[in-house]
C-alpha cells in the first residue's frame, strides 16, 4: 500500500484532498433530469403512444370540422360544382368523342344541347302523362280509399268506419287552420326555388368550361405546385376524377336499369302513373341502399289506393326482388371498374352524410368516400419508390434519406467512387 492507501493501480491522491465519490450505478448517456417524471421515464410507452395518436386524431378531426362547417355555410357554389363534376363525368366521353370530327367547342355546345333536350323532354312527358291520367287517376283513389276504409274496418283491426275516407276532408280543413303558417312556408320555399335555379345555372356555367378546357385547367393548377410534388399530385387527381367519373357514370347505369325495371312491372300490374314513377325510381336509386326501397313504397302507396291490397302487396314483393338484382347483378357488373366499397362503408356514409347535410350529404356522401380510398390507395401503392408500379423520380428530385443512407461522402450509385 502506498501513500494514503495508493496502491499500485492508482495515483497517490495529495494530502488533505479528498477523492471524488463515484456513484455505484454508472450514468447512462441522455440520463434523465430533474423533476417528477425524469423525461418520461415513469410513463409507460403505451400510454405515450396513446396520447400522441390521441392529440393528433383531435386535430384531425378540428380540421375536418372546420371544412365540414365551411362547406355548409357555402352550400349553393359547393353543391353547383358537385353538380358540374358530375355533369363533365356524363358527357365528356361524348363530347371527345365529337371533338374528333369537329372543332370542341362545337361538339361542347351540340351535347349540352342534346342533353337539356333529353332532360326537357323526360321531364315534359311526365307532366303530359300526370295531367292526362289526373282524372281517371282521383276517380281511381277515391275507390281505393273506400276499398281500404272497408278493408280497415273489419277483422282484425276493426277501425272507426270514415277513417280513410274522410283522409280529404281533414286535409281540407288542415290547410284551412294553418293558411297563414302553409303561406309563409310556400313563400320560404320559393327562395329555396330561386336559389335552386341559380345553382343549377352556376353548374351548367362551369360545367362548359370544365368540357372544353379541363386538361388545360388542371395542368395550369399542378404548374402552382412544386416541381418535386407535381407527379404525386398528377397521380392523386387522376385516380380521383377516374374513380368519380366510374362511380356516376355507374349510378346512373344502375338507376336507369331500375326505373326500366319498375315501369316493366307496374304496367304489367297495371298500376296508373307508371311513367312518373320511373323517374321518381331514377333519382331515388342515387341515393345507395334506402332511395330504391322509398320510391317503391310510395309505388306501393299509390298501388294500394288504385288497384287494392293484393297489387300493393305485390309491389312491396319488388322491392327485395329490385334489390337482389341491383346488389348481386348490377353494382357487380356495372361498378367493377369503379371503386369497390364495402356495403357496411356506404351505408354508414350515407348516415353520415345525412346527418351532416340532410338529402345532400346522403347523395354526396358515397362518391366523396370512394374518391378519399382511391386517393389514398394511389399514394400508398405508387408514393415510395421501389415499389412495383412506382414511377421514376422526376429530373431534380432529391432523394430520400432512405437513398443517401448507406453511402459515403463521393460515392455515387452501385458503390462506384465518382472521383
Amino acid at each position: 500500500m502506498g501513500v494514503n492507501g495508493a496502491g499500485p493501480d492508482r495515483r497517490p491522491v495529495p494530502l488533505g484532498s479528498r477523492r471524488p465519490r463515484v456513484s455505484a450505478r454508472r450514468t447512462r448517456a441522455g440520463a434523465p433530469g430533474p423533476g417528477p417524471f425524469p423525461s418520461g421515464e415513469h410513463v409507460p410507452s403505451g400510454l405515450r403512444t396513446t396520447a400522441g395518436y390521441t392529440w393528433r386524431l383531435a386535430l384531425l378531426g378540428l380540421a375536418a370540422y372546420l371544412v365540414v362547417n365551411v362547406l355548409t355555410r357555402l352550400e349553393l357554389p359547393v353543391v353547383a360544382l358537385f353538380v358540374a363534376l358530375v355533369i363533365t363525368s356524363v358527357l365528356r366521353p361524348p363530347v371527345d368523342l365529337l371533338a374528333r370530327v369537329t372543332p370542341r367547342s362545337l361538339a361542347v355546345l351540340v351535347t349540352l344541347l342534346c342533353a337539356l333536350a333529353v332532360v326537357g323532354g323526360v321531364l315534359a312527358l311526365v307532366g303530359t302523362t300526370v295531367a292526362d291520367e289526373w282524372g281517371r287517376l282521383g276517380n281511381e283513389l277515391r275507390g281505393g280509399l273506400s276499398r281500404i276504409d272497408h278493408w280497415l274496418t273489419g277483422a282484425p283491426l276493426h277501425l272507426r268506419p270514415g277513417t280513410v275516407t274522410d283522409l280529404p276532408a281533414k286535409i281540407g280543413t288542415f290547410i284551412s287552420a294553418h293558411r297563414s303558417t302553409l303561406l309563409s312556408t310556400a313563400l320560404s320555399g320559393a327562395g329555396r326555388v330561386v336559389e335552386l335555379v341559380t345553382g343549377l345555372a352556376l353548374a351548367v356555367f362551369c360545367s362548359v368550361f370544365f368540357l372544353h378546357s379541363g386538361d388545360r385547367m388542371w395542368s395550369w393548377a399542378q404548374r402552382q405546385l412544386p416541381v418535386p410534388r407535381r407527379s404525386a399530385w398528377d397521380r392523386a387527381g387522376r385516380a380521383a376524377w377516374l374513380s368519380f367519373a366510374g362511380y356516376t357514370r355507374g349510378v346512373l347505369i344502375v338507376a336507369a336499369s331500375n326505373a326500366v325495371l319498375v315501369g316493366i312491372a307496374l304496367a304489367v300490374l297495371r298500376v296508373p302513373l307508371v311513367l312518373p314513377l320511373m323517374v321518381l325510381e331514377f333519382a331515388a336509386t342515387l341515393i345507395p341502399l334506402i332511395g330504391s326501397p322509398i320510391a317503391l313504397a310510395i309505388a306501393a302507396v299509390v298501388a294500394l289506393a288504385a288497384r287494392g291490397p293484393v297489387i300493393a302487396l305485390l309491389v312491396l314483393a319488388l322491392i327485395v326482388v329490385i334489390g337482389q338484382i341491383e346488389g348481386h347483378l348490377l353494382h357487380p357488373l356495372v361498378l367493377s371498374w369503379s371503386v369497390r366499397i364495402h356495403p357496411v362503408v356506404i351505408a354508414v356514409s350515407v348516415a353520415g352524410g345525412a346527418v351532416l347535410a340532410g338529402v345532400l350529404g346522403a347523395v354526396v356522401a358515397v362518391p366523396v368516400v370512394s374518391v378519399a380510398w382511391a386517393v389514398l390507395g394511389e399514394l400508398r401503392t405508387h408514393g415510395k419508390p421501389g415499389r412495383p408500379g412506382a414511377e421514376p423520380a422526376a429530373a431534380g428530385d432529391r432523394p430520400g434519406r432512405g437513398e443517401d443512407r448507406g453511402r459515403r461522402p463521393g460515392q455515387g450509385e452501385g458503390g462506384r467512387n465518382d472521383a
